[in-house]
């Protein structure tokens, strides 16, 4: 049969191994030290591990170790130990600089360390898929090992760390050929060779691509040392390696207490800095942070205990006080202690959820995924689990939080722990800046595993990636179906409870992605004149429109009571049309980016040239000769304070209203601009200057005002009250006054010339004269002499 190298390249090759083995006559289940005795009399103690079920404290017979591989114990072998039959190690010169590999490595393919362990447990997977796929055609194979597992074992004292699996394993030249050579990868090649074979299937799922993964151990560590045994050859190689270094030798395994039955057992001699991996605690963490959903049971070498209850030496006190009442019956007195042994753990046993028919998966099930995956504590509210195939393939679950973020500060920060991308069910990262998804859509969580992402792929990768462009595209369309599916919920309360959290993100969206606008739009809510209490959605307001309704109207404020009693609304109230209030800061920014919405643009009802379909030109044009010369009275009055003075067809009750330029900014627009921080006050001042005076020829004010212009023009009285319409306008627009002191005088002014001679008060008494400070002195003075002139 066609001999293929092991799948990772460089990487694959090094996993084959399998330390463990299997003995069906010896059913053992812990770790319990036995004399061995050598061949030169001498006895020593080993730790010895056995792969099988059954209690923690059974009993076993001791036996010979040279019969039955062990699995487990420490080695304290040194860089000295070579083969025990005194045959000497060939060396071997890399194909390429080593200097130049482990640069690469250290400064530019891995920036976190922990990753070794992801690469070389991937590799591991790999050679047992590799020996899974062969043993179909070839079950001898399996002979030697049935089990596939992945076993990892630390010595934290001596900063050694065994990975062994029962895998493929390799020969002596698959060695040279993958270990010897950096760009080359076994597992590559035995994927080309599957692709050109008649035979070749689609569940030949094996990770690894490049031949560098196996390389990541010298991250870490600074001598390797890989064992391996593959079923097609009779003897067992040690390739032994040392970072900085240009060679690396080749020998044979002599050594029984050594002898693995199939597969590869990498030994890792941690650096003085980095032995804090060989902790079995924090390698159980990172087996299940980077290779939880690894097809292949990894198990870990972990310290456990056991209760058991134990006699206590009696107090001689209370002996003799025991031997005084012979009546009372003596009983032995225990106490509790806790008796530590060491064990083989299953650490990968949560099931990848995705790669399971999305039929056969419940409700409960999808929730208790993304509990124990993001640590959260109430149900989603919608989940999502879908395959993608075609030009790229994918699987996803994905998920909308029922609350958001505690500080809800991820709207601005793009770099969130909440997707977790998985290349081949291995973890490769969950730190990304809006690759997967865009920033509005940040609070989306879930997994994405892909099978044509490279496993070692970096951010700057993510971000070139063609690939990761389609995959991008198709998570957000999938992320809008989830959050439609929130708005058909029969219980309303759902989707209101996502806006609450969620509906600011949305409206980002509607600034930053125009290309999904015909998405997010459907998905807001506003208030409106007609609904003040519960949010409609646009599809809603069309359905309301009047027939002869061709716009969307809207207002920005600050708040609902704002809005509802704006004087711009007043004609549309009339009339019964519904006006959208916009009162959150980026709802106006928001909407103006939409444009429109099912041919419907959005008007602004407080700019200037509001058009609601019912001119008369006829009435319009006497209304204009009647007070044409009006507008340009007022109009020199204020001056540059306004573009032009128009008559309004928006009010109904008001005598006027400041409306902004169609161009420019709106009262609620300006007030935001205004307190931003960092404002340009140059942008502030020339948005601002357009402004459009617009007059009610029907107000008795404006009336007044009319007969003022054409009988006494240049009376101060009536230019006084030009100025005073013109702030009060400004005000109740949503503008702020230059000088609101000024405009408070003039308001006491006419408050004062109103209240003249109302309620039997006299002119002086309502407006004190100017010598009022002389008068109270006066009066201060005299109730001083009145009283000194009774005591």
């Amino acid at each position: 049969m066609h001999r293929v190298v092991s799948r990772r390249s460089v990487s694959a090759i090094l996993r084959a191994g399998g330390l463990r083995h299997r003995n069906s006559a010896v059913p053992l289940s812990s770790s319990i030290p036995f004399d061995q005795s050598a061949d030169d009399g001498k006895t020593e103690k080993k730790w010895l591990s056995f792969l099988a079920t059954g209690s923690c404290n059974a009993t076993v017979k001791p036996f010979n170790s040279r019969n039955v591989p062990v699995l487990g114990y420490r080695l304290e072998s040194t860089s000295a130990a070579h083969d025990s039959s005194g045959l000497s190690a060939e060396k071997y010169e890399y194909q390429a600089e080593v200097s130049r590999l482990m640069d690469l490595i250290v400064n530019s393919l891995y920036s976190n360390k922990e990753v070794f362990l992801r690469e070389l447990v991937s590799n591991a997977s790999d050679a047992l898929d590799k020996l899974r796929f062969l043993s179909v055609t070839e079950p001898d194979l399996l002979k030697d090992a049935a089990d596939l597992d992945i076993r990892i074992q630390t010595d934290k004292d001596n900063g050694i760390i065994t990975i062994t699996d029962s895998g493929i394993g390799m020969t002596r030249q698959e060695l040279i050929d993958c270990l010897g050579t950096i760009a080359q990868s076994g597992t590559a090649k035995f994927l080309k060779a599957l692709k050109e074979s008649k035979d070749a299937g689609a569940d030949s799922n094996l990770i690894g691509q490049f031949g560098v993964g196996f390389y990541s151990a010298f991250l870490v560590s600074e001598r390797v040392e890989v064992s391996t045994k593959s079923p097609k050859s009779d003897r067992q190689y040690v390739w032994e390696g040392e970072v900085n270094s240009s060679s690396y030798t080749i020998r044979e395994e002599t050594d029984p207490s050594k002898l693995i039955p199939r597969g590869t057992r990498l030994t890792l001699y941690l650096k003085r800095d980095d032995k804090g991996f060989a902790h079995p605690e924090r390698i159980q963490r990172l087996v299940q942070n980077y290779s939880q959903f690894v097809s292949f049971p990894i198990y870990t070498w972990q310290e456990k205990g056991y209760t058991k209850e134990v006699e206590v030496d009696e107090d001689p006190v209370e002996a003799k006080k025991d031997d005084r009442d012979e009546k009372t019956e003596k009983k032995k007195k225990t106490k509790t202690v806790v008796e530590k042994y060491w064990d083989w753990e299953l650490t990968n046993e949560t099931q990848p959820i995705w790669l399971r028919n999305p039929k056969e998966v419940t409700t409960e099930e999808y929730n208790e995924f993304y509990k124990k995956t993001f640590n959260e504590y109430l149900e989603p509210l919608a989940s999502s689990h879908f395959t993608t195939e075609g030009e790229v393939e994918f699987r996803s679950v994905l998920y909308v939080p029922s609350i958001a973020p505690t500080g809800k500060d991820d709207i601005v920060n793009t770099k969130t722990k909440n997707i977790r991308l998985y290349v081949k069910r291995v973890f490769i990262s969950d730190d990304f800046d809006g690759e997967l998804f865009p920033r509005y859509l940040s609070f989306i969580k879930g997994v994405v595993d892909s099978n044509d992402l490279p496993l070692n792929i970096s951010r700057e990768i993510l971000q070139e990636s063609r690939i990761v462009r389609i995959m991008r595209k198709r998570l957000v369309r999938k992320a809008f179906d989830m959050i439609l599916g929130i708005t058909m919920s029969e219980n309303r309360d759902d989707y209101a409870r996502f806006w609450e959290n969620f509906g600011k993100h949305l409206k980002l969206g509607c600034i930053e992605d125009r290309e999904n606008h015909k998405r997010i739009a459907p998905l807001l809510r506003f208030f409106s004149s007609q609904s003040e209490e519960d949010m409609i959605s646009f599809d809603e307001y069309v359905e309301n429109m009047k027939p002869d309704q061709k716009d969307i109207y809207y207002i920005a404020a600050d708040s609902v009571t704002s809005a509802k009693n704006a004087p711009f609304l007043e004609k549309l109230v009339e009339k019964d049309i519904e006006v959208l209030f916009l009162v959150d800061p980026i709802d106006e920014v928001a909407i103006q980016n939409l444009k429109s919405y099912k041919e419907k643009n959005f008007v602004d009802i407080s700019k200037e040239d509001l058009d609601l379909g019912d001119k008369n030109e006829e009435k319009e044009k006497e209304i204009k000769q009647e007070f044409g010369q009006t507008c340009e009275w007022i109009k020199k009055r204020l001056g540059d304070k306004v573009a032009s003075v128009q008559i309004s067809n928006r009010l109904s009750t008001s005598p006027c209203v400041l409306a902004s330029g169609k161009f420019g900014w709106s009262a609620n627009m300006e007030r935001l601009m205004k307190a931003q921080t960092v404002g340009d006050t140059s942008s502030l001042e020339f948005m601002r200057s357009r402004r459009v005076f617009e007059i009610n020829p029907d107000h008795p004010i404006i009336q007044t005002l009319n007969a003022a212009c054409k009988s006494s023009p240049n009376d101060e009285e009536a230019l006084r009250s030009v100025d005073l319409l013109y702030d009060a306008a400004l005000v109740s627009s949503g503008f702020t006054p230059e000088s609101p002191a000024q405009l408070g005088g003039k308001i006491y002014e006419m408050m004062g010339m109103a209240l003249s001679g109302r309620w039997g008060t006299s002119a002086q008494q309502v407006n004190p004269p100017s010598h009022v400070p002389e008068t109270m002195e006066a009066e201060v003075v005299k109730p001083a002499e009145a009283g000194s002139q009774k005591l």
